[in-house]
Order: C-alpha cells, then structure tokens, then sequence
C-alpha cells in the first residue's frame, strides 16, 4: 500500500512522494477551511496544512543527512496523512550511529521550534477579533507547537518511532539485532495500545497512528528475523563449501 504514491519533486537527490490518502487530507483540510470562513478558511487551512508538512519533510531530511553521513543510501520521503517517512536503503548496525540518524529529525523540529520562538519575539503585538481567522503571529504559536509536539512525540520509545529505535540500538549494544529488535518492537505495541486506548476517549482518530505504530514495528521486527535467517543461511553455505574445498584439495572460497 506504501506504493500508492505520487513522486512530486527531489530535495538534495531525494525523492519527494504524495500518498494517495495524503489527497483525502487535503480535501478534507480544505473543506473544513470552507465551512468555518468560505474561500479565506480554505486557503488559511490549506497554507497551514502545508506549512506543517514542510517541517515534517524538514524533520525527514534532518535522518536522511545524518544516513548520508554514514554512507546509507536514501530511496525517498514518502508523505502520509500521519506524517513522513524517510525510506533508506539500510540501518548501520552501529548503535551509536543509529542514535545519531534517529535524534537528528526531533532535533530538526527542536530546532525549527526556537526558530519560530524567536520570530513570535520580534512580531508587534496585534488585536485578534473574535471570530476572525487567525493572524500570522496565531498561525507561527501552531506550527511552534507542533514542532515540539512532532519532535517530542517521536522520543517516545515506540518503535518504528525515533525513540524507539534509540531504544533498539541500547539494547543492540548488550543483546544480538533481532533480540533488540524484538523488544524494542514489543515495547512500541505496549505503547501503541496503550495510546489507541487513550485515543478513544480524547481523539479517535488518533487511533489509526498508533494501529500504524503497531503495525509497522512488526513488520520491521520479522523483517530484521528474516534479512538475520538469510545471513545465517548464506554464511552456513560459505562454511560448507569451504569444508568441501579443503576436503578435496581445492582453494576454499573468499
């Protein structure tokens, strides 16, 4: 279902991509925006609506310079009603540079959030009417909070999320990568539970991201299992057909 995309354009070499349900948010977006202040809401709700995306594109490429600078390669950024996601070619087994490549898009947000800080400082002071739409400094306080919000929630030690794969690299510095793996995917489905529950009491549509995180950090879990029963098989290979090489006198293979 990922595959259901739009390439729109490339940043730094890097495709940038539109999940088809990322169209129904938009529409969805805008009509709100239309029935709350006619053609004004629509396009203030669509400005903001892109506003946003563009610091989650910035948290995605905040990952994808630190991959770069581990040598992993970046396929794109696909963008989905939940967010984004940045799909790399590989995630170095080094704990400490996978923490390196998981904090750098919650720090783009952090980043981002003292930047709008201190643009909220320096605006005059300016009269809202009721019922007004919002003015530039309303729409900066949304997108500050947010960013803090986005790079905040991403710490939470969910895996797929930023915090969890931290927590995957920890414990990949005291068990094998699957085990790690494994427990950090197990605590994201604790988490993940524990917010749809949450969730359906305050914002029930707040459930889908969390049956996203559940269901994402299993398919990297057996995706890990797999790629590890593979390495395993093909080195049993090597072993046996070097056996077989010294067996019968012959140069074992490299």
């Amino acid at each position: 279902m990922l595959g259901w995309s739009t390439n729109l354009f490339r940043v730094a070499g890097i495709q940038l991509s539109l999940h088809f349900s990322f169209y129904l948010l938009l529409g969805f977006n805008a009509w709100q925006g239309w029935r709350e202040a006619g053609w004004a809401g629509l396009w203030w709700h669509s400005g903001i609506l892109v506003a946003f995306f563009v610091c989650v594109v910035l948290h995605e490429l905040g990952h994808c310079f630190a991959a770069r600078r581990y040598g992993v390669g970046v396929s794109r950024i696909l963008l989905l009603p939940i967010g984004g996601v940045a799909e790399f070619d590989g995630i170095p087994r080094e704990p400490r540079r996978e923490v390196v490549i998981s904090l750098a898009g919650p720090t783009v947000n952090f980043v981002l959030s003292a930047g709008l800080w201190l643009a909220l400082r320096g605006l005059p002071a300016t009269e809202v009417l009721p019922n007004a739409l919002p003015d530039l400094a309303a729409s900066l306080e949304f997108l500050l909070t947010w960013n803090l919000l986005m790079g905040t929630f991403n710490l939470v030690p969910a895996f797929p999320m930023d915090g969890g794969r931290v927590l995957r690299a920890l414990l990949a510095g005291k068990m094998d990568y699957v085990r790690a793996t494994f427990w950090s995917a197990t605590v994201g489905k604790i988490v993940a539970v524990a917010g749809a529950v949450a969730a359906y009491f305050h914002q029930p549509l707040a459930i889908l991201l969390f049956l996203f995180v559940f269901i994402v950090g299993e398919m990297e879990y057996r995706g890990a299992r797999r790629r590890a029963e593979e390495e395993g098989h093909f080195r049993l290979t090597v072993e046996r057909l070097r056996a077989q090489s010294l067996a019968h006198g012959t140069r074992p293979p490299v």
